[in-house]
């Protein structure tokens, strides 16, 4: 029951909310196998992606975020990170009859940014959407179990505290994900804020961030799951300038397989892919509602360069 969710919070990060159980899809690929490109094109094909809810950044990250790979999601304070991953810790449970992947979710939440409020609205939004579409008996049968109770029960919540104690759980989900075969997205909201608030030596950041960015990259091959992870933005001078870039430097930028700046433009916010191995540089336009994270009905603008 979704009324539980809040006590979660308070208690000991390792404490996990209920779910149902299911199987899990093959890893992308295991250590020492050989595989041809086209298997493997067929493999991340058969591993599907997670609808944003904004048409036009799924139709630019061709087809959603993709699961199998890292995503990362930067910006200021207020801009819609964790509003996108309470989106996305909704989308992963889409029913297949309606080409969703039917699965669940992790939620790691560092700066306690999870409302559980945020979350019933937009699961409600969700659910009176896919109701309005269900056509066919299958559909409609679906939407007899898709429903707000099934949705919060399939949010598994985690409270970390500092960075000692975000490591600590990245240790135990392997075993928690054999346990949950059907989890499919991981959520780490957010990673720079325990690493920034906590730990003032830099050289022992950077080893902590690399050994971090490795595991979660293992995390997504080896389970084939969707790792999407928030970050913050610093200044950083360039040319007798300031520019507000990812934090976290150079290093942690790599951990990342796509990496999409959330941003305010004027009175605009757009969300801009600025990393990404199949998707040009390009800027799409969004708006945060009562109902969750959607389109702002704008066209796109293609970016003339990277931040």
């Amino acid at each position: 029951m979704f009324l539980t969710l809040p006590s979660i919070l308070e208690k000991w990060p390792c404490q996990w909310s209920s779910g149902a159980s299911g199987r899990r899809a093959s890893p992308s690929f295991n250590a020492g196998e050989a595989v041809t490109a086209l298997e493997l094109l067929q493999r991340e094909r058969e591993c599907g992606s997670i609808t944003t809810f904004s048409s036009q950044l799924d139709h630019a990250l061709k087809g959603g975020l993709p699961v199998g790979k890292v995503t990362e999601i930067c910006g200021a304070p207020g801009v819609g990170k964790t509003h996108l991953c309470l989106q996305l810790s909704v989308d992963i449970q889409i029913p297949r009859s309606f080409g969703g992947l039917e699965a669940q979710v992790i939620f790691m939440d560092t700066e306690g940014s999870f409302v559980l409020q945020r979350v019933v609205d937009i699961a409600a939004a969700v659910v009176r959407h896919f109701s309005l579409l269900a056509v066919d008996g299958e559909q409609k049968d679906t939407m007899q179990t898709f429903n707000m109770e099934s949705i919060l029960s399939n949010i598994f919540l985690v409270r970390c505290h500092d960075y000692v104690e975000l490591q600590a759980e990245l240790l135990l989900l392997p075993d928690f994900l054999r346990d949950k075969p059907r989890v499919r997205l991981l959520v780490i909201d957010s990673v720079a804020f325990p690493f920034r608030q906590h730990l003032d030596d830099l050289s022992q950041r950077t080893r902590l961030l690399q050994g971090l960015a490795q595991q979660v990259i293992s995390m997504a091959t080896r389970h084939n799951i969707a790792v999407v992870i928030t970050n913050q933005m610093t200044t950083r001078l360039q040319d007798s300038q300031s520019h507000l870039v990812p934090a976290l430097g150079e290093i942690w930028g790599h951990a990342s397989t796509t990496r999409i700046i959330l941003q305010w433009e004027g009175s605009q916010q757009v969300a801009a892919i600025v990393k990404s191995p199949c998707c040009i540089d390009t800027a799409i336009q969004y708006q945060i509602t009562s109902e969750g994270f959607r389109d702002a009905n704008q066209p796109e603008i293609t970016l003339t360069n990277r931040r």
